[in-house]
Protein backbone atom coordinates (compact mmCIF):
# COMPACT_ATOMS: atom_id res chain seq x y z
CA UNK A 1 0.00 0.00 0.00
CA UNK A 2 1.07 3.24 -0.97
CA UNK A 3 0.56 5.88 1.86
CA UNK A 4 0.30 9.38 0.55
CA UNK A 5 2.21 12.25 2.59
CA UNK A 6 -0.54 14.64 3.83
CA UNK A 7 -0.85 18.36 2.15
CA UNK A 8 -1.24 21.19 4.65
CA UNK A 9 -2.32 24.63 4.28
CA UNK A 10 -0.14 27.28 6.13
CA UNK A 11 -1.59 29.66 8.45
CA UNK A 12 0.43 32.61 9.40
CA UNK A 13 -0.39 32.91 13.13
CA UNK A 14 2.30 36.02 13.77
CA UNK A 15 4.94 37.56 11.98
CA UNK A 16 7.64 37.04 14.42
CA UNK A 17 7.77 34.62 17.61
CA UNK A 18 8.31 37.05 20.41
CA UNK A 19 4.45 38.15 19.19
CA UNK A 20 3.48 35.06 20.51
CA UNK A 21 1.87 35.70 23.91
CA UNK A 22 2.31 33.11 26.43
CA UNK A 23 0.28 32.39 30.13
CA UNK A 24 2.59 30.84 32.74
CA UNK A 25 2.07 27.21 31.69
CA UNK A 26 4.08 28.35 28.39
CA UNK A 27 0.81 27.53 26.29
CA UNK A 28 -0.95 30.54 24.02
CA UNK A 29 -3.80 30.14 22.74
CA UNK A 30 -5.09 31.44 18.83
CA UNK A 31 -7.64 30.71 16.48
CA UNK A 32 -7.40 29.63 13.06
CA UNK A 33 -10.68 28.91 10.86
CA UNK A 34 -12.87 29.01 13.73
CA UNK A 35 -10.88 25.95 15.53
CA UNK A 36 -9.23 27.01 18.67
CA UNK A 37 -5.25 25.97 18.87
CA UNK A 38 -2.83 25.74 21.13
CA UNK A 39 0.84 26.76 21.20
CA UNK A 40 2.77 25.16 23.22
CA UNK A 41 6.20 26.54 24.29
CA UNK A 42 8.94 23.13 25.34
CA UNK A 43 12.14 23.03 25.30
CA UNK A 44 12.75 21.18 21.99
CA UNK A 45 10.53 24.26 20.70
CA UNK A 46 7.15 25.55 19.14
CA UNK A 47 4.50 23.03 19.14
CA UNK A 48 0.50 23.42 18.07
CA UNK A 49 -2.16 20.78 19.54
CA UNK A 50 -6.17 21.32 20.04
CA UNK A 51 -7.47 22.87 22.74
CA UNK A 52 -10.33 19.97 23.09
CA UNK A 53 -8.36 16.81 25.13
CA UNK A 54 -9.88 13.94 23.36
CA UNK A 55 -10.75 11.87 26.90
CA UNK A 56 -13.19 14.18 27.76
CA UNK A 57 -13.46 17.71 25.87
CA UNK A 58 -10.78 19.49 28.72
CA UNK A 59 -9.13 22.60 27.71
CA UNK A 60 -5.81 22.04 26.92
CA UNK A 61 -4.93 26.12 27.06
CA UNK A 62 -5.41 25.24 31.26
CA UNK A 63 -3.05 22.59 31.02
CA UNK A 64 0.14 22.73 31.87
CA UNK A 65 3.33 21.14 30.64
CA UNK A 66 5.73 18.57 32.27
CA UNK A 67 9.48 18.79 32.68
CA UNK A 68 9.49 16.66 29.55
CA UNK A 69 7.49 18.88 27.80
CA UNK A 70 3.94 16.54 27.72
CA UNK A 71 1.02 18.94 27.50
CA UNK A 72 -1.35 17.53 31.19
CA UNK A 73 -5.00 18.34 30.45
CA UNK A 74 -6.28 20.57 33.81
CA UNK A 75 -9.83 18.19 33.70
CA UNK A 76 -8.72 14.19 34.57
CA UNK A 77 -4.55 15.04 33.89
CA UNK A 78 -4.61 13.04 30.52
CA UNK A 79 -0.71 13.83 29.48
CA UNK A 80 -0.23 13.81 26.17
CA UNK A 81 3.35 13.86 24.14
CA UNK A 82 3.43 17.27 22.28
CA UNK A 83 5.74 15.35 19.56
CA UNK A 84 2.87 12.92 18.19
CA UNK A 85 -0.52 13.60 20.64
CA UNK A 86 -0.09 9.46 22.26
CA UNK A 87 -1.42 10.27 25.55
CA UNK A 88 1.66 8.76 27.61
CA UNK A 89 -0.48 5.52 29.61
CA UNK A 90 -0.89 3.79 26.40
CA UNK A 91 -4.80 4.53 26.70
CA UNK A 92 -5.61 5.02 22.81
CA UNK A 93 -6.38 8.62 23.29
CA UNK A 94 -4.39 11.12 20.55
CA UNK A 95 -4.63 14.59 20.57
CA UNK A 96 -4.39 16.32 17.89
CA UNK A 97 -1.37 17.78 16.32
CA UNK A 98 -0.53 20.71 14.05
CA UNK A 99 2.88 21.52 12.07
CA UNK A 100 4.44 24.10 13.15
CA UNK A 101 6.93 26.07 10.86
CA UNK A 102 8.85 29.33 11.91
CA UNK A 103 10.20 30.97 8.98
CA UNK A 104 12.07 35.06 8.29
CA UNK A 105 8.13 35.47 7.08
CA UNK A 106 6.30 34.27 10.54
CA UNK A 107 4.83 31.74 12.12
CA UNK A 108 3.09 29.10 10.48
CA UNK A 109 0.71 26.22 11.96
CA UNK A 110 -0.45 23.86 9.25
CA UNK A 111 -3.47 22.64 8.59
CA UNK A 112 -4.47 19.29 6.56
CA UNK A 113 -6.64 20.31 2.89
CA UNK A 114 -10.19 18.42 3.11
CA UNK A 115 -8.78 16.41 0.63
CA UNK A 116 -5.76 14.72 2.21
Amino acid sequence: MIREEKKYRWIKIVGNIHELIFEENNIAETEIDGKKICIVKTADGIKACSTKCPHAGGDMAKGKLDKKGNIICPVHGYIFNTDNGRDINGEGYFLKMYPVKISEEGVFVGIEHANS
